[in-house]
């Protein structure tokens, strides 16, 4: 069910020259997105808004179309997270001047909690096709999401290492999520969102791919990370704007190096000089950032209820330390025996009970 209070985050998603820092100062001074939205023009002005920017909120206020922009976004199969959401990550909830809505298509979950950046240039050698695809599929088996930006080039290699290592993976994008860019990734897009992770933007529908979208976005990669790797990048690659944010935001720098003879290698090479960690396999990231545990942390996770019915179940199960036969399950809950069956099925395979007789069952914590 959507939350109301995700549309006025949407509204003032659209208004041109309200960003996070303008909007946090609305929602301070007023109490709420619900209250800021609907203060008029003389209210604004004593927050703290230029003439400007509260013609462009009043505009948008006035041709705001709520419903429709949520029908856009469901024939995507896309949703809506804002900073009132529980959902939304909290790893890039702390960063300052973090996005107030993520528009995503596919689902962001604990487990992207451990997750590193991978980026490089669009111009990757021979030799950083070869590295960036074993060190994302590295990432991947180790339980590690891979989070990258959808380009072409070192992002393109990443996300399709992390998927094919069946593993997840997150693309960033500087456009809107109906304006996929580049086009010849769009399945690689549904290929993520379709189980495997997610795609995000802070970027309205409609928003075209323009090149002033793109160093923002890096913000949100390196936000949404623990790390960043960078593969390889020449003196002017959009990589080491990533490299920039993440120092700004505390996240540990990591840069494989390469050949002093060429140029895709210039600005890895000039990172490691500067205080980069030097990666040549994937233990070098795993260690430096004490990631060992990541693959045993994802399973406890990945083995918490996930629904009601698993919840009331192993409750049930809890309440008594003998065995429970189904019969005796299905009529305590109050459950369909064929729901009952097959959602115990379900928790045997995720190791939250356990089968110690015909039918009998003790929950394993």
């Amino acid at each position: 069910m959507n939350d109301p209070t995700d549309d006025y985050y949407i509204g003032f998603n659209l208004v041109k020259g309200l960003g996070p820092v303008r909007l946090r100062r609305l929602l301070d001074t007023f109490g709420d997105v619900a209250a800021a939205w609907r203060a008029p023009a003389g209210d604004l002005m004593a927050a703290g808004l230029d003439a400007k920017t509260i013609e462009n909120l009043l505009a948008t206020r006035r041709d705001f179309d709520a419903a429709a922009i949520r029908a856009r976004l469901d024939s995507l199969g896309a949703g809506v997270l804002t900073w009132a959401s529980p959902g939304y990550p909290d790893r890039l909830r702390q960063v300052e001047n973090a996005p107030p809505v993520l528009y995503v298509l596919g689902e962001l979950t604990p487990a992207d909690d451990w997750a590193i950046g991978v980026v490089g240039t669009r111009q990757v050698t021979s030799y950083g096709r070869e590295v960036t695809t074993r060190l994302a599929a590295d990432l991947a088996r180790s339980k590690v999401t891979v989070v990258s930006g959808l380009a072409r080039g070192v992002d393109t290699l990443a996300h399709s290492a992390a998927l094919d290592a069946s593993g997840r993976t997150v693309g960033v994008l500087g456009s809107g999520l109906d304006q996929i860019y580049p086009a010849e990734n769009r399945n690689l897009a549904r290929r993520i969102a379709d189980g495997r992770g997610a795609v995000i933007t802070d970027y309205p529908l409609g928003t075209r791919p323009d090149g002033v979208n793109f160093p923002p976005r890096n913000r949100i990669i390196s936000g949404l990370s623990l790390g960043v790797l960078i593969v390889e990048a020449g003196p002017g690659s959009g990589a080491l704007i990533t490299h920039r944010f993440a120092l700004e935001q505390g996240r540990e720098v990591f840069a494989v190096p390469g050949s002093i003879f060429n140029l895709q290698s210039q600005g890895t090479n000039d990172l490691l000089k500067q205080g980069a960690k030097c990666v040549t396999r994937v233990e070098d990231i795993l260690e430096e950032l004490k990631m060992g545990l990541v693959a045993e942390h994802v399973q406890a996770v990945l083995a918490l209820p996930e629904d009601p019915t698993e919840r009331t179940l192993l409750a049930w199960l809890q309440q008594d330390s003998e065995p429970q036969h189904i019969d005796a399950i299905v009529r305590g809950c109050n459950l369909a025996a064929h729901v009952v069956s097959s959602t115990l099925t379900m928790m045997e395979l995720k190791g939250l009970v356990r089968q110690v007789g015909a039918l009998q069952y003790v929950p394993v914590r």
